[in-house]
């Protein structure tokens, strides 16, 4: 099951990145997915761009999500982030012409599609594949398919003491990620990120006391200063002036306790 959803999504939307006016009625019915790039936004925020090479293409504003405000309308803020980017959207509506065809596209029947399946399927301990759309000082929102997206907070992300999700991620960044929590009534998906860093146990395997590796400082507290030297495992040291969060440090493995999952460190450099 891991990863279907997307690689379901990934595979209809190869199937159909070359187009043509004879296929959209069948890409339609069988709501397959394509990407659209948004060239612009108007008045009413509509999305309108194109799909393919030349076929126009218009979002209607509520199209363009399935979460919307007290007003039952789609909220400002998931719209006006978007031009210049390329979505994943199903066909709504075809409007022939003449002499051309053009598109009305739902962005909100992708997400109840991907909910649906979400619905059905998704549980603790499943892995998804994501990108990063949002950073806050307490955590990363991501992107798992379809613009449904999960909360992946601080302290899921690293065994580390990390200040801010900006240390660990970037936004567009392409992870990883188990699903914590799935609740179905809200549909709200709390992700988590260090168990795929390995152990405390395994990757301090090959370390020994008296070693001299690299880490970057997480975190100063009074106690003293949290370098990380590898995924998950990350020593205590002993405040050096001038030593700031997210520098590169040298430093000396003074002592390991695996019952205890410490490690004691010396900055030198």
């Amino acid at each position: 099951m891991e990863n279907k959803k997307n690689n379901t999504i990934k595979k209809n939307r190869n199937k159909t990145q070359k187009l043509s006016i004879e296929n959209l009625q069948s890409i339609k019915d069988s709501q397959q997915v394509l990407d659209m790039y948004i060239e612009e936004i108007d008045e009413n925020l509509n999305m309108i761009g194109k799909v393919g090479k030349n076929i126009k293409a218009i979002i209607p504003r509520g199209e363009a999500s399935s979460v919307v405000g007290d007003d039952g309308m789609v909220e400002e803020k998931f719209i006006l982030n978007k031009k210049g980017k390329v979505l994943p959207v199903c066909i709504k509506e075809i409007i022939k012409n003449e002499d051309s065809v053009e598109l009305i596209m739902s962005k909100k029947i992708l997400e109840l599609k991907v909910r649906k399946w979400m619905y059905m399927h998704l549980k603790p301990g499943v892995k998804l594949r994501g990108i990063v759309v949002g950073l806050k000082d307490y955590a990363a929102f991501v992107d798992v398919g379809g613009g449904v997206t999960g909360i992946l907070k601080l302290q899921d992300m690293s065994e580390s003491m990390l200040n801010n999700a900006s240390d660990m991620f970037k936004l567009g960044q392409r992870i990883e990620v188990i699903v914590k929590k799935y609740d179905r009534d809200t549909g709200r998906i709390e992700l988590t990120y260090k168990e795929l860093l390995g152990t405390f146990e395994d990757n301090v395997k090959d370390l020994k006391e008296g070693d001299i590796v690299e880490g970057v400082v997480r975190n100063r507290l009074k106690s003293g200063v949290f370098v990380e030297i590898k995924p998950n495992v990350v020593g205590i040291a002993e405040h050096v002036n001038g030593i700031e969060t997210n520098q590169k440090v040298l430093v000396s493995i003074r002592k390991i306790n695996i019952e205890k999952k410490k490690i004691k460190l010396i900055i030198i450099g």
